[in-house]
């Protein structure tokens, strides 16, 4: 086991932060492979999850709202759709981060894939809301699976910073 690294927040933000955004922007290029769209998960989830379960920061949600607008402007979304959903899963993971202290990495997993659950049905919700149609549930559903898959990377981060400051746990 490695041992925990210090929270500045260019180190457990600044860096999560921007390397979720830039696979955003490359899985985001209009490239067909065999007649087929790379996958669009939330590279932004896992980093979402992560944040709120290594510890409450004021920096934080505001590093989530910036997220979110980033990924409403990069998808032509309406403004605040992904800032509020990714506020949403932001919120539930700290409400439930005493539940979380000490489950094994599957029940982590579980945990992260009922955030992400949650965070695209409230998108899915806002855009029928907004566009007064259904988008596409299989769509949706393929985002939801892509996005789950990228729970390793929020187990990582939460590993390498979750002991960096022990007035948190």
């Amino acid at each position: 086991m490695s041992a925990a690294r210090t929270l500045e927040p260019w180190r457990w933000l600044g860096i999560p932060m921007l390397q979720a955004l830039g696979a955003t922007i490359l899985f985001g290029i209009p490239l067909r492979l065999w007649g087929l769209q790379l996958p669009e998960p939330l590279f932004v989830m896992p980093v979402v999850f992560a944040w709120a379960v290594i510890r409450p920061s004021v920096i934080a949600p505001f590093c989530v709202l910036l997220m979110g607008l980033f990924l409403d402007s990069f998808w032509y979304a309406p403004l605040g759709l992904w800032a509020v959903c990714l506020i949403l899963a932001y919120g539930m993971v700290l409400g439930g981060r005493q539940m979380m202290a000490g489950q094994s990495r599957t029940m982590m997993w579980a945990w992260y894939a009922v955030v992400t659950a949650t965070a695209l049905g409230a998108a899915y919700l806002f855009v029928m809301l907004d566009v007064k149609s259904q988008p596409s549930l299989i769509a949706v559903g393929w985002q939801f699976l892509t996005t789950i898959l990228l729970y390793p990377f929020a187990h990582r981060l939460i590993e390498i910073f979750e002991d960096a400051d022990v007035r948190f746990r």
